[in-house]
């Protein structure tokens, strides 16, 4: 009967749900419990996870949802670090004012310059990325009293011992992560994060329809950029010191959008999972192949791409028609 058959599939979904988030439950405690069972190499590496989780998740708002591949969106990394160094050492400011301000001072400067950048796109969005990038690390280069230039900062060192340390970041970090995630999945389900799916597939029809398009970039920009400026912040607080050339690195940039095209473009786990991937062979290659890690790591992303092109998400999501298919085939022959 219909209703019944509506029953049974309204029980399932429920019960579907359940057990994902019964999974997602269980999957919180075991990352909650690392630092119990875990040394501190390993806290370090999976910090190292997290961070990158959430720079990909922020590059993730604007290039995989928005269509804008904010290329240059390192330099939010360089000024939260900054703006936390700045306050710690010239005003000896707790690290929780730093963290607070370093992440005000990114999407600030969204707003005061993404209406004008993201008037361009595609390619030249991305090198007018780079540009900021490189003007405000030469900026940062060359106020030697506010930032100490070249030389850099050294901001305080975290109280507690090696082992107490590495907890706290390991859980900042694993904070960070989890409350980029949840941001992601809220935009992507909200009118801002429809709005922006519009401009990616079709900007003029989006705007014909009237979707307010500069408004809706500029506020994903912010909220991608107050991502951004989080991790720098604690990044900052962790190495307990910061020049120009290790935070406003292309190289971070770089990684972080390689992470970001293997966990799936505009998914909301795919940032996580690339992370987890990329990190992880990074530090297997570095162990059995000191000499040639670079290059075996290169290779074996190059491999992961010609065969899953999508990402890791989308490869889940076609996993069980591409069974299917492999199931008929076994059947017919």
């Amino acid at each position: 009967m219909p209703g019944s058959d509506s029953a049974s599939g309204s029980r399932s979904g429920t019960s579907g749900r359940g057990v994902r988030w019964a999974l997602l439950a269980l999957g919180a405690l075991v990352l909650a419990a690392g630092p119990a069972f875990l040394g501190n190499y390993w806290l370090r590496v999976l910090s190292n996870v997290y961070m990158y989780a959430v720079l990909a998740q922020g590059i993730n708002i604007m290039a995989g949802y928005t269509g804008y591949p904010a290329f240059g969106n390192v330099v939010f990394f360089g000024i939260g670090g900054y703006a936390t160094g700045i306050l710690m050492v010239k005003l000896q400011a707790p690290f929780v004012a730093g963290l607070v301000t370093g992440m005000l001072a990114c999407p600030l400067l969204v707003l005061l310059l993404g209406p004008a950048l993201l008037r361009l796109k595609g390619h030249y969005f991305a090198i007018a990325t780079l540009g900021l990038n490189e003007a405000i690390r030469e900026f940062v280069a060359n106020a030697s009293p506010l930032t100490g230039g070249g030389m850099g900062l050294s901001l305080p060192l975290p109280p507690g011992g090696a082992a107490a340390n590495a907890a706290s970041f390991y859980y900042l970090f694993l904070g960070a992560m989890l409350v980029s995630t949840w941001l992601t999945w809220e935009f992507s389900r909200r009118n801002l994060g429809l709005a922006c799916r519009a401009i990616r597939d079709n900007e003029g029809k989006a705007e014909a329809t009237g979707i307010h398009t500069t408004r809706s970039k500029t506020a994903a920009w912010m909220l991608s950029a107050t991502m951004t400026g989080m991790v720098g912040s604690i990044n900052a607080y962790w190495l307990a010191y910061i020049d120009p050339p290790s935070v406003f690195d292309m190289t971070i940039a770089v990684k972080s959008f390689v992470i970001f095209l293997l966990g799936g473009a505009g998914t909301v786990l795919g940032p996580v999972v690339g992370a987890v991937f990329v990190e992880c062979l990074a530090t297997l290659t570095w162990s059995k192949l000191l000499n040639w890690h670079l290059g075996a790591m290169g290779l074996l992303i190059m491999v992961v791409v010609m065969l899953l092109p999508s990402g890791f998400a989308a490869a889940a999501r076609n996993a069980p028609s591409l069974a299917r298919i492999v199931a008929h085939v076994r059947r017919r022959g």
